[in-house]
């Protein structure tokens, strides 16, 4: 392929490439991470809680949870159902869906915003709008795809922008406005 690219152009193909190619290894490390904290959370927590095999539901839940809202209700379904055949009080129960409600919040809010947004250069709004538009447009697949995606799109505008702004078209505009400033 890379002799098909144009030889003057071949530069900067290839380097967009590269950025794409950090990008979505960035965003594989950082949900890597991601599910793996969230893995030990659900874990400790669970078991902390005393639910049977909680250190297996939730190292599953946290492992699984790559898929977004899929692995999270996964073990929320399985944690609870196991809490509710295992537990006689509703205490118990209601610790259990606390533990997962904890995750939810860390997850949203810290996790994946600090250790996916920020290897993949989009701000946590840009990856709801991804998650949301995909699974709107695709479904599940949709949903899977959407970040790496969205990121792959970010590299590309951020190109773009760059090339725009050190355009002829963006410069003389740019000049226009500061012969006009220092006029008045």
């Amino acid at each position: 392929v890379d002799s098909w690219l144009p030889r003057d152009k071949a530069d900067t193909v290839r380097e967009q490439a590269r950025l794409i190619d950090e990008t979505l290894a960035g965003f594989a490390r950082g949900q890597a991470m991601v599910c793996l904290l969230l893995g030990v959370f659900y874990a400790v927590g669970l078991t902390v809680v005393g639910l049977d095999f909680g250190l297996v539901v939730g190292f599953t839940t946290g492992l699984i949870s790559f898929v977004p809202y899929f692995g999270m209700l996964f073990g929320f379904v399985t944690g609870m159902g196991i809490a509710i055949a295992q537990f006689g009080d509703v205490v118990p129960v209601l610790l259990v869906a606390a533990v997962f409600g904890a995750g939810q919040v860390l997850e949203g809010n810290f996790l994946t915003p600090k250790l996916v947004g920020d290897r993949v250069g989009l701000h946590a709004v840009w990856i709801i709008f991804a998650l949301m538009a995909g699974g709107a447009l695709f479904g599940f697949l949709g949903v899977l795809i959407a970040v790496p995606v969205m990121a792959v799109i970010g590299v590309l505008v951020r190109f773009l922008l760059g090339q725009y702004m050190d355009s002829p078209l963006y410069l003389a505009e740019a000049e226009r406005r500061e012969e006009e400033e220092g006029g008045a």
